[in-house]
């Protein structure tokens, strides 16, 4: 289906699973910025939007609580969405 997969390339010591063959498509680097975008997101959630450690029970308030943080990121972000670019 000419999909590359989204998964990271281990860049440490180690030797990683991803090869060359993969990590050569310029679709890969594309998905990597991509999956950062997606990432950073649950990131937030966890540090400020109290997802680290849920405290309700039950799906539908995890699910409500998970929208709530969501939104709250999305509102974080806004201004800088909004923000006109600079003129150079």
């Amino acid at each position: 289906m000419n999909v590359t997969p989204h998964i990271a390339r281990n860049t440490a010591k180690r030797r990683s699973a991803v090869d060359g063959r993969t990590t050569r498509h310029p679709g890969y680097a594309a998905s990597q910025r991509i999956r950062k975008r997606i990432e950073e997101g649950f990131g937030w959630g966890k540090e400020f939007g109290l997802l680290r450690r849920i405290r309700v029970r039950g799906r539908k308030r995890v699910d409500m609580a998970f929208a709530f943080s969501a939104a709250a990121c999305n509102l974080v972000r806004l201004p800088k969405l909004l923000a006109e670019p600079a003129v150079a």
